[in-house]
């Protein structure tokens, strides 16, 4: 069953898809994700998990947070709580709040509750034009990236080096929070 929100994200990458003339076989050769997973979600049939929508966020050149956006509608200069697209990724329960969006802005703020044993792999691509830093606000945050694991606690910081694959997990027996501050590059 596919929610308010994802009847929107699947609205919108039918609309981007079809905005650049491609067939579900051109999206799927761009983004890596099957054509048959790609229609469904399109049809609201499968909520799409956060690494498949960032695969095809990326091959809309894209990040996720700007399909998101673009999924929601929003734009105002002020982001207000009540406002914040939430939205909960069904493979790992991780639920991500878009503190801040606008695409006239190159920082954009991400909110997100991790619950133990969560885990998300996020492929560099990604990452091929943005730069960011995730901060721990409170339990431990485990994030892979190029092959280097870094153990992070409440407070600490990780700037995150050049593109390459990414896994946030949380490890540990309570929640994780964090926040991931990017930058359009």
């Amino acid at each position: 069953m596919v929610d308010e929100t994802g009847a929107r994200i699947a609205q919108r990458v039918r609309l981007e898809r079809d905005a650049r003339g491609w067939s579900l076989a051109d999206l799927a050769e761009r983004s890596g994700v099957a054509k048959a997973t790609i229609s469904k979600i399109e049809r609201g049939e499968m909520s799409p998990t956060a690494t498949l929508l960032v695969r095809l966020a990326g091959a809309f050149d894209l990040t996720l947070a700007g399909l998101l956006l673009r999924a929601e509608g929003g734009g105002d200069r002020v982001s207000r709580a009540a406002d914040q697209p939430v939205w909960r990724d069904p493979d790992s329960g991780y639920v991500r709040r878009q503190l801040f969006l606008r695409p006239d802005h190159p920082v954009e703020l991400v909110a997100v509750e991790m619950p133990p044993g969560g885990r998300v792999a996020m492929p560099a691509s990604s990452y091929a034009h943005i730069r960011q830093v995730a901060w721990v606000r409170s339990g431990e945050l485990t994030l892979t990236e190029g092959g280097q694991t870094h153990r992070l606690g409440a407070g600490d910081a990780l700037g995150f080096g050049s593109p390459s694959d990414a896994v946030f997990a949380n490890e540990a027996d309570g929640p994780c929070s964090y926040v991931v501050a990017l930058a359009r590059s």
